[in-house]
């Protein structure tokens, strides 16, 4: 659907939890549309007061107010032909979003105090982590801003339901996280990427990417080993539990991630980790030559 309306200047809503990708995904379609290389504005509408809503998306001219010293550009006027990305259009007030919805309405705009009308050309992206189709029925969304904002809709699910997705977006980071950082990780063990995939996320993909680059600070080496995940924040008995009934794991599944969680706690000493699950040395060996 993104990839049909790719170059389209239709708007486009992004719902979902908060952390699930939103924002990135913003980012991604602007990099990937016609209008990759031109200005990408982030508008943050929780942070857009009703005293500052002008000022901050038409701009203003000198003495508009007081303290307006000298003219300023808008947000709206800053983008010119590249995107808008409105962030949690629900934050927005109902005197808001009848400004903005004029100005979808009209494809112009005036800055505050100025008599010169300006063209509004870009191609306008919004997030929501409420259902704003329950907000216009609660009466804390306008139905027409929501109807001329709601023409291409798509709604990103919790990481836990896209278990697929986590080793695509753990590696991207890690490859990311290392570039910005000048770490040497280059790639997961196979222990490590094991933990990743099993646990459930409950912080989506914010929380993921927040272990990752952690561990990308933390490895020594080219490879992010169990051992260099955030111990505190993966691996515990109740997320090992929580993905085992979450994905219908089998009884074996379960024994051998907790199995491979004691290994970790033990920084790998077979000998120790056998200790504190009550089997034979020998029985991990054999295990590990099987796998």
């Amino acid at each position: 659907m993104l990839g049909r309306a790719l170059d389209l200047p239709t708007t486009i809503l992004i719902q979902g939890d908060s952390g699930t990708g939103k924002d990135r995904l913003a980012r991604a379609l602007h990099d990937a549309s016609n209008r990759r290389g031109r200005p990408f504005v982030r508008v943050e509408a929780a942070n857009l007061s009703d005293d500052l809503f002008e000022s901050e998306l038409f701009g203003h001219e000198r003495g508009a107010f007081t303290g307006a010293v000298s003219g300023k550009r808008g947000l709206l006027e800053v983008a010119g032909d590249g995107t808008v990305y409105l962030d949690e259009v629900s934050s927005l007030s109902l005197a808001g979003q009848a400004k903005f919805l004029r100005v979808l309405q009209e494809r112009t705009f005036r800055r505050l105090g100025g008599v010169v009308v300006h063209p509004f050309r870009a191609r306008l992206v919004v997030s929501s982590r409420r259902d704003l189709s329950e907000l216009v029925r609660e009466k804390g969304f306008r139905d027409d801003f929501f109807y001329r904002i709601d023409v291409v809709s798509v709604r990103l699910p919790r990481l836990s339901d896209r278990p697929e997705d986590i080793l695509p977006l753990a590696r991207q980071c890690l490859k990311e996280s290392a570039r910005d950082y000048g770490r040497p990780a280059r790639r997961f063990s196979r222990d490590a990427e094991e933990l990743l995939a099993r646990h459930p996320w409950p912080g989506n993909v914010r929380e993921l990417f927040h272990v990752v680059q952690k561990a990308a600070l933390t490895a020594d080496g080219p490879i992010v080993s169990a051992a260099d995940l955030p111990s505190g924040e993966l691996g515990s008995v109740e997320s090992i539990l929580g993905a085992a009934v979450e994905r219908r794991w089998t009884l074996k599944e379960l024994s051998n991630a907790y199995i491979e969680e004691t290994l970790r706690r033990a920084g790998g000493n077979r000998s120790l980790a056998a200790k504190r699950l009550g089997v034979s040395r020998k029985f991990l060996w054999e295990r590990a030559k099987k796998k």
